[in-house]
């Protein structure tokens, strides 16, 4: 029996390969992992022995030969193969051990350049991945140095690896072939004119399992996109209970949301929506004017900070329930006295890595898988058209300009009320705008006199003008678009209100 073993990642190699050699394998091996074996001792022969010829090309060539693939892709219960073999002197490989070159890690380097991405595409490794993991009945394939212990258990006994298990290990080994081969495309694909291409892959890799999905009836599981993970995915957990699904859901609008603020801000997140959010250089102030945007539902939510979290905050947080803290770092008292609940959950996640969260947005449906870029334009309130005869107040257009960004963060149809840069009612998910105008105006209560308000989508009546402005309302801003646009402006006008449009419609489904 012989094995043939070419790892990047060395875990477990050793001892591995000493198992193996006690098992009756003849070991072959390339480069780096054939010195790590013949320092420790191990009779291991050089893959240039087993195949007559050196490596070429700097080591890009190395195990693309007859002797090698002949070796792995014979198919044992077909004499003529076996004849085949015999006739040019090659022995039959039955068990694999690859892992490939660190193409994503050499990526995500700063600096990296295209030479040296393309020196770091494995082709010999994956080769003869695919073809141990063509002919898995005969062969065993492993790419997963967490399998070595298993494999090696179950070669120890007489009965050896069933078909089942060599058929899983097959498509273990076929998965990391495709995902590597994905994290080449995508990087090569970059700059490409569109992102949509005709055939379109995605790489993800397990992080974690979760406690439940949406519901404990369901299973759920967080995975990264490639290797380096950014964004919330990304975070480090440094306190509380296991996270579920509705966890980190609600974690990524809590932290997508104050992570679109350059100011400092704070966010408390209900079902994924924004139902407190405020701006503010104090932390602790931030805070309490989210919280006050809508105290009844921030019980039990998720709170997150785009700056360090510091020990007046924490004290401010401390009579409320909530399932998670979000934020970039926490000043040592505040970890302090955070940590005190046993329950709350605490992560990290950086800004700097928010920013590489910017890739496609993928949503299922049934049968498919909906592909869309995310909704990240640049947006100047300068270009922002005056459409009313009142112009806003420099206050009333420092507060659209936050409620802006708020209402995107917000199901549709959106609608936000807000004031001194804070958040201080928001109508979301309505099948009508009127009523999200209505929601938005009730959680409010009295804050709403002298407020601004931002709806996600263009008016398409004036009903909700003149609800707003009832409510105390002083000034709008809106996408426009509407077939009745000039209604609404006129509505606008009869009421003394400032109106701005944007043009750029934020729907968030």
């Amino acid at each position: 029996m012989k094995a043939l073993l070419s790892v990047y990642d060395k875990t477990g190699i050793t001892d591995f390969a000493r198992d193996l050699a006690a098992l009756g394998y003849d070991l072959v091996s390339t480069g780096g992992t054939h010195r790590e074996l013949s320092d420790s001792g191990l009779a291991v022969q050089q893959v240039a022995d087993l195949t007559g010829s050196p490596e070429m090309l700097g080591g890009r060539v190395k195990t693309l030969h007859p002797r090698v693939h002949g070796g792995i892709l014979a198919r044992r219960n077909l004499p003529d193969d076996m004849a085949e073999l015999a006739s040019h002197g090659i022995d039959t490989i039955d068990l694999v051990a690859v892992n490939l070159y660190p193409f994503r890690q050499t990526i995500s380097k700063s600096g990296v350049t295209l030479e040296d991405a393309l020196e770091n595409i494995d082709i010999g490794g994956p080769t003869m991945v695919r073809a141990a993991a063509k002919n898995f009945p005969p062969v065993i394939v492993l790419v997963n140095p967490g399998d070595y212990p298993w494999v090696i258990e179950r070669l120890r006994d007489k009965d050896g690896l069933s078909l089942d298990q060599r058929q899983g290990l097959a498509a273990k080994a076929f998965q990391h072939v495709a995902l590597y081969d994905t994290a080449v495309s995508a990087y090569l694909g970059r700059g490409a004119e569109s992102p949509f291409t005709q055939e379109l892959t995605i790489g993800l890799e397990k992080l974690l399992d979760l406690r439940y999905g949406e519901n404990p009836h369901q299973q759920a599981a967080l995975y990264a996109l490639g290797a380096t993970s950014g964004g919330l995915a990304g975070a480090r957990q440094l306190h509380g209970k296991e996270l579920s699904y509705n966890n980190l859901l609600d974690a990524d609008g809590a932290w997508t949301t104050v992570a679109d603020f350059t100011e400092p801000a704070v966010a408390v997140i209900k079902h994924t929506n924004p139902c407190g959010l405020a701006i503010h250089e104090d932390m602790a102030e931030a805070y309490r004017r989210a919280y006050s945007g809508d105290p009844v539902s921030a019980y039990g939510g998720i709170v997150a900070f785009n700056r360090p979290v510091t020990a007046a905050a924490a004290e401010a947080m401390s009579s409320i329930f909530y399932e998670m803290v979000i934020a970039p770092d926490y000043q040592p008292d505040a970890l302090k006295a955070l940590q005190k609940k046993k329950n709350l959950r605490l992560l990290v996640v950086t800004n700097e890595d928010q920013a590489r969260n910017d890739g496609l947005e993928v949503r299922q449906i049934s049968g498919g898988l909906l592909v869309q870029t995310q909704d990240n334009p640049r947006e100047d309130p300068a270009t922002w058209r005056t459409v009313t005869q009142r112009k806003p107040t420099v206050h009333e257009l420092q507060d659209m300009a936050f409620a802006w960004k708020a209402v995107k963060h917000i199901k549709s149809n959106a609608i936000v009320l807000a004031r001194g840069q804070t958040l201080l009612g928001m109508g979301a998910g309505q099948p009508n705008r009127i009523t999200s105008v209505q929601l938005a105006v009730q959680a409010a209560g009295e804050g709403a006199q002298g407020s601004i308000l931002a709806s996600d989508a263009f008016f398409p009546f004036a009903d909700g003008i003149e609800a707003a402005a009832n409510a105390g309302v002083t000034a709008i801003v809106q996408p426009g678009g509407s077939i009745r646009d000039q209604e609404v402006i006129d509505a606008a006008d009869r009421l003394g209100l400032a109106m701005l449009f944007t043009g750029l419609r934020h729907f968030r489904h």
